[in-house]
Formats: structure tokens, C-alpha cells, sequence
């Protein structure tokens, strides 16, 4: 490893996402260890951005702008293609969202670079970077090694990786230009925005989803109330999607979003390969289910063998009273 790291700090709403500090902050020892400079790469003016990226301990920042919101994935996957070679980087880093699965692919392809999708783990040792990643639909994990003469291009899960404690930096400043070069091959013609979730599914620390056994839509008031009490997110399986009630953006699984909480509780949720390929990362699942020998349980840290609609409002009210007394 001889350049530097970069991470795509994507924001959203102008506020930055939740895995830039994540990687950032990881990355830190390693950028150390190496003596080379990590780089948080933002596109366009970001609010506050010298504080929280002195924070995350970025010893650079690159601004490139501007880059006119309508320009579609190509153009930004080019300057940052542009960006990786001219700092004769090492790493190019994001957070598994949909746009890095649009731009980092591009920007592996373009730099025959070494290319890392939904990382859930890392390690680094005398050869070089170690990725985990789930394989075969989450039934194993896989160890991938990245060549040290390569320029590696990763995405990670959100949440998988947690933040470090890190010394505070004071990052210089790079603004790029990054206007478009030559035509504009695709163009974003239109951006529809459902009703927003009180917190994003894929960056929340804790999930709380149901499935199959709420048996109806009116049961997913069961889940919100209990996802309320936690601060957290609602999930849901493919069979309560596909049975209308819930949206998609709900859905978990090797077919919907995979998520890395450090807490999923699965209530009425049998637990088939499909679905705990997008949740298996949790770092603590709870089951909550009549079956003690459905597949969720087995798997799961922790099992509540019970009616749904018992033990999900009790525990709501348990939580919502020692935060009052506490």
C-alpha cells in the first residue's frame, strides 16, 4: 500500500450519511500505519463539514463541485476516476447505498482496479486489507484479500463497522472542478420522495421487523410502537411486503435491503435464508415467536417464545418505563 485512502462521504438532505464516520474512523490507524493521507472526498458545499470531518480525522478534504444534481452516475464515477488517479490512491471507499452500487462498480471498471461489495468486516495484516463479506445468500462469509499493488474499491453495510475514537484533525481543504467533461450520457429526469421513515432502515442501530406471523397489515402497529419505544427502524419480511402491508422500502433481505444493526428483533419472522442474508450482520438478533424451532430462533442471540401481540406491546411498555425512572 503505497497511496491514499479516499472515502466517499455521501451526504443526504445535506447532512453526512452516517457511514462516512465510520469509515473514516477506521480507516484512521490504517492511513497511520502506512503514512499516507485519508481523504474524505465531498461533492458540492456541505454544511459544517470542517468540524465533523476534523471529528471523523480526515487530514484532507476534496470538494468537487459542482456536479449539477440532475447529472446522472457516470459523471461522478468519472471524477472520482479522475480523483484516484491523480492522488495515485490505494483505497476508494463507500457505504453500500444505492448510489455507491451505481458508482463504485464504474469506477473499479475504469481504473482496473480491485473491486469489494458489501463489506461487513475488515482486518489488515502483513499482506494487505482483509474483507468480510457474506456469500451464498449470508450462509457463509468469505475472507477476501486485496492485492497491496492494486487500487481497491469497497463498499460497506452500514453499521457493520461501528466508529473509532480518533484524534481530531484539521483537514485541508481541495475544491476540484468537476464539470461534466463532453456529453452527458444519462440524466436523473426526476426524483420521487415517499413519506420519510423517522429513521433510515439501513443506518439504524436498531430494527424492529415483522413478517409472516402478524398475519395482517393492522399488525405492523404492534412493530411501530415497539420500534418507537427503541428509537428505531421498521422491517419487514418479503411475505409481508408481498402481501401489501407494508411498502418495499420496508423490506429486508437478500431481495430488499440488507441491514447491520446492532439490534434486529424479528417478531413473527420464520427466518428463511433469503431474508437472513440481509440481516445476519446484526450484531444482536432477538426472536420473538411462537415456533421455538423455526430457524430465526435457532439462529437467533436471543429467543422470546410467545404471542407476538403479548410480548411486543409488553416490552414497549417496559422500555418507554425505565426511560421515564431512569
Amino acid at each position: 500500500m503505497s497511496g491514499d485512502v479516499l472515502v466517499f462521504c455521501e451526504t443526504r438532505n445535506g447532512v453526512f450519511r452516517s457511514f462516512c464516520g465510520e469509515l473514516l474512523t477506521q480507516f484512521r490507524p490504517i492511513a497511520e500505519q502506512e503514512h499516507v493521507t485519508l481523504g474524505a472526498v465531498v461533492v458540492g458545499e456541505v454544511p459544517g463539514w470542517e468540524s465533523q470531518l476534523s471529528a471523523w480525522g480526515a487530514d484532507t478534504v476534496y470538494r468537487l463541485e459542482p456536479i449539477p444534481p440532475e447529472v446522472g452516475p457516470e459523471a461522478l464515477a468519472d471524477q472520482l476516476t479522475n480523483l484516484v488517479q491523480a492522488m495515485e490512491a490505494s483505497f476508494l471507499l463507500f457505504g453500500n447505498s444505492p448510489l455507491a452500487r451505481t458508482v463504485a462498480p464504474r469506477v473499479s471498471e475504469q481504473i482496473a482496479g480491485a473491486f469489494v461489495a458489501d463489506c461487513t468486516g475488515l482486518a489488515f495484516g502483513d499482506k494487505g486489507p482483509i474483507f468480510r463479506r457474506p456469500v451464498f445468500g449470508g450462509k457463509l462469509v468469505a475472507d477476501v484479500a486485496a492485492p497491496r499493488d492494486a487500487v481497491t474499491v469497497a463498499t460497506f453495510r452500514p453499521n457493520a463497522l461501528g466508529a473509532r475514537e480518533v484524534a481530531v484533525s484539521t483537514p485541508i481543504l481541495h475544491t476540484i472542478d468537476a464539470t461534466p467533461d463532453g456529453d452527458i450520457r444519462s440524466k436523473v429526469v426526476e426524483t420521487v420522495v415517499h413519506a420519510a421513515e423517522r429513521v433510515s432502515l439501513q443506518e439504524a442501530e436498531t430494527i424492529v421487523a415483522g413478517g409472516r406471523g402478524l398475519s395482517a397489515a393492522s399488525g405492523f402497529s404492534v412493530i411501530e410502537d415497539l420500534a418507537e419505544a427503541l428509537g428505531g427502524a421498521v422491517g419487514a419480511s418479503r411475505v409481508a411486503v408481498d402481501s401489501g402491508w407494508i411498502s418495499l422500502e420496508h423490506q429486508v433481505g437478500q431481495t430488499g435491503k440488507a441491514v447491520s444493526p446492532n439490534l434486529y428483533i424479528a417478531c413473527g419472522i420464520s427466518g428463511a435464508v433469503q431474508h437472513f442474508a440481509g440481516m445476519g450482520s446484526a450484531r444482536v438478533i432477538v426472536a420473538i415467536n411462537k415456533d421455538p424451532n423455526c430457524p430465526m430462533c435457532e439462529k437467533a442471540d436471543y429467543t422470546i417464545v410467545g404471542d407476538l401481540y403479548e410480548v411486543a406491546p409488553a416490552l414497549a411498555e417496559e422500555i418507554r418505563r425505565i426511560r421515564v425512572e431512569g
